[in-house]
Formats: C-alpha cells, structure tokens, sequence
C-alpha cells in the first residue's frame, strides 16, 4: 500500500485497456505501477478505469460510453488530471482534453515530469529537457488555445498557423541547442571515464525502486539519495570501492521501466554509456515484487537494446527481508512458512537461485548476507583484473587466499 503523507495531493483518475495483448491481470498490473508514478509524481488516485476492446480507440482511446463516464466521475469529484496508462497520440491528447476538460497525460507525460523533478545536476535536467521537447513539439497544435481563430471566413483570418509554426521552429532550435549541449557533455564525461585508468567497472542495473541506491550507499559508505519512490536516482553515481585490498568502480545508474518512454532512452543513452563500459553487471531484483520476474525481462530487454546483454551479470536478489509469505511450488518447502522463516539455505533451493547459475539473495537494507555478496563481486573482479593485468598478481600476493 502506499502511505499518504499529510499534504496536498493532486486527485487523479487512471485509465487503462484490457486486450488481447494486455489481459485483464496484467492491465492491473501496469495500473498499480501507473498509481505509484501518479504518488512519486504527487498525485492521489481516485478512481481507476478499465474498458475491455479489441485496439485502443484512434480518436478517444477508451470508447464514448466510458468516457462519459470518466467525464462524469471528473466533475462529480472535481479531479483536475486524467492519466492514461499509453501513450496518447497529439490527436488523442486533443479529443479527450476537450471532452473531459481537464488535464490530460500518459505514461510518458507522466514519466517524464517525474524526471523534471528528480534531475539534480545540470546533465540530467539537459536530458529531460531535451525528452520533453522532443514529446512536446508533435503536440504543439493542441496547447495554443490564442490560436483558435483558424477556421476562415470573414473576420477569422489571421496569422495563427503563421504563429503555431514559429513556435515549432523555436522548440526545434531549443532542441538542436540541447543536442548540442549534452553533445559537449558526453565529450567532457568520455574524458573522465578515460581518466579513470584501468580500473575495473561494475554497474548496479535494475528496475526502478529495487534498493539500486541502498546497496551502493552500503558498499561504497557513500550518501547516495535513496528513497521509496520510482526514479529516486537519475544521475549516474561512480564510487571507488575497495573489497579487501582490491579497489573498483561501481556505478549507480537509472533504473529500469517497463513501457519506457523512447525520448528517455534516446536523451539518456549517455548516460547508460556506464552500463555499455562496464566489466560487470550487477542486476538487482526486488524479489518481494510479485512481478519481478517480469522486471527482469524488462531490464534485460533494455540491456539487449544498449548491447550489454552479453556481458557478466551477477542476479541479486534484494528485499528478502521484505518478502510476502507464501510457498514455493518448485521447491521441497511443503509447509505455507512465514518470512521470517526462510533461510538463505532455503532460498539457495529455489528456481532463483539457478538464474545464471550466479544468483545471490541479500537485504541491503538490512545488511543480511552481505559478506557473501562481496566475496562474490570480490571474486568477479579479481578474476577480470588478473585477465587484464596478468603480472599485477605480485600486487595482490593473498589472490589465491579464501576471502575473509
């Protein structure tokens, strides 16, 4: 459940469809993720509403009978923002905003206030800048309501389509300068990742909100913000760790999303440039998420996309303290068992732990089975070293030595 802090919240109703491609299990599923971007983004939802159809619709994408509905729902209770769990083409977004005569998002509109908010430094709000204007510029036509007096006839000429195309031109220039920008940008963070030396890199990848930040803050002793909301972290985070006497890069990187916005992974490619660099991956998974499986093929799918599928991947499998008491089918446990019963051992004999043949099972948050967690990466990286720098093993005469 999610808390409800005593403040302000923007009331939202959610829509969704169920088809053939999104049965009715998953559209819940995408709409309870849709609810805790609306509370990430500050927003309360009301309502939520499902309307079963063979497509979208083209015009509206919910039928007119549902969407009198949602219209009346709106008014009745004075909710000022309907967000709709798909993208929503220019046209779209122009029908149901006059019908409903409220504000009008999608997922995407939604994803990427929710990074306008949580950018930090200067690179990370150039890159939401420039995802916002890229999503903007097709829907320019619908925002200008001064430009109303389009329709011809006596005294309904004017310089409107003049205007709205000026405006284009100002948007396309803002995003040409942008490019431009994060073009100088990239050339400065390619001379820092050069700089680093030799040094080998791992990267925390992951799904939004998997305890990414948590886990880095525990093994580099850092102070990276960490917090109970999707897209906590969007800048890349890079720590020198040292395990023993064996020092490495870890980076923090964005977490993943199911139905990510293409704008987003083009203006952030740089920023997974960490992930592209990287010797190692660490793929953490909130194993108390009743669909994290799908989280994982989520990540992998965008790891296929960046060309970093292929590379060595620990599965580590966060929030076991955290995890909802039920059995598990492919396992010997007979008896229905409570969290707090099950053991590291008893994890180790799940399907999990078979992902990769290199899964781990840790709560970063609680620091539970932490040291096994970085004798492994310890392990992983001394392995990598020595292959690169075969002499250097009189450096780390104890090599050969059990972890401690």
């Amino acid at each position: 459940m999610i808390e409800k802090k005593d403040i302000a919240l923007e009331k939202a109703v959610l829509i969704g469809v169920i088809t053939k491609e999104q049965n009715e299990d998953k559209s819940k599923e995408y709409l309870d993720e849709l609810e805790f971007l609306t509370y990430t983004a500050g927003g309360e939802v009301i309502k939520r509403f499902t309307q079963k159809m063979e497509m979208p619709n083209p015009k509206t994408f919910i039928g007119t009978g549902k969407m009198q509905d949602v219209q009346k729902f709106i008014e009745e209770h004075e909710v000022g923002t309907a967000i709709f769990d798909d993208e929503l083409s220019p046209a779209q977004e122009r029908n149901i905003s006059k019908m409903l005569n409220c504000k009008v998002l999608d997922r995407t509109n939604l994803i990427l206030d929710i990074f306008a908010q949580r950018a930090q430094t200067s690179y990370a709000r150039t890159q939401v800048e420039l995802a916002q204007c890229e999503y903007l510029l097709p829907r320019l036509k619908g925002m200008w309501t001064h430009l109303e007096r389009q329709k011809g006839g006596i005294g309904m000429r004017g310089p409107g389509e003049t205007e709205i195309e000026t405006d284009r031109r100002i948007v396309r220039d803002k995003i040409a300068l942008l490019k431009k920008k994060i073009e100088t940008i990239d050339r400065q963070m390619e001379v820092q990742r050069g700089n680093r030396g030799q040094m080998v890199r791992v990267a925390l990848v992951g799904y939004t909100n998997v305890g990414k930040s948590t886990l880095m803050n525990v093994i580099s002793k850092s102070e990276v913000f960490a917090e109970n909301k999707l897209f906590a972290t969007l800048d890349t985070t890079v720590r020198k760790v040292v395990i023993k006497n064996l020092p490495f890069l870890m980076s923090d990187t964005v977490g993943f999303i199911r139905k990510l916005p293409t704008q987003l992974v083009e203006s952030f490619k740089s920023t997974l440039d960490e992930v592209r660099e990287a010797d190692l991956l660490l793929h953490v998974v909130d194993i108390s998420h009743p669909n994290f499986e799908e989280h994982i093929e989520s990540v992998n799918d965008i790891l296929a996309d960046i060309k970093s599928a292929d590379k060595p991947t620990i599965m580590v499998f966060n929030k076991i303290d955290a995890y909802e008491a039920e059995p598990f089918d492919d396992t010997d446990l007979l008896a229905e068992r409570t969290k707090a019963n099950f053991s590291l051992e008893e994890w180790k004999k799940t399907w999990m732990s078979k992902v990769g043949n290199n899964a781990l099972f840790i709560s970063a948050i609680n620091k539970e089975n932490l040291e096994e967690f970085k004798k492994r990466v310890y392990d992983e990286v001394r392995d990598i070293h020595v292959t690169r720098f075969p002499y250097n093993k009189f450096l780390y005469p104890d090599y050969d030595e059990t972890y401690e």
